[in-house]
């Protein structure tokens, strides 16, 4: 096989999340995000970490779900998936959230850009 192709043979490397609290993997896979949510903010970005969840300022106001749309939306755009991929599992009206990002995209999410 031609060397310098970037070919690779076997099995994909093991995904790695970072060592975070808001991180849990599940048994399938699947990665639960713990997310306390700071609405009405001046743009959208993770501010650290609040009681073992990540923190995350949101532009979008708590009004008729749309923080919960767009809290989704920049999970996918931060960890570079589709939107299809992060659904809200808990938390629908409280600042607490949980959101899980499916097995499939867990191997191709950057993890790295959750850190802080």
């Amino acid at each position: 096989m031609p060397q310098g192709l970037g070919f690779f043979l076997g099995p994909p490397p093991p995904m790695t999340l970072p060592t975070t609290t808001y991180l849990r993997l599940e048994k399938t896979g699947a990665v639960i995000v713990d997310i306390h949510v700071i609405p009405n903010a001046s743009r959208t970005q993770a501010d650290g970490e609040h009681d073992g969840a990540l923190r995350v300022r949101l532009h979008a106001p708590p009004v008729d779900g749309k923080a919960n749309l767009a809290l989704a939306a920049w999970l996918a755009d931060a960890l570079r998936i589709a939107k299809r991929d992060v659904e809200l599992i808990r938390g629908q009206t409280s600042k607490r959230k949980q959101l899980r990002v499916s097995a499939a995209a867990c191997e191709k999410a950057d993890w790295s850009a959750l850190a802080n």
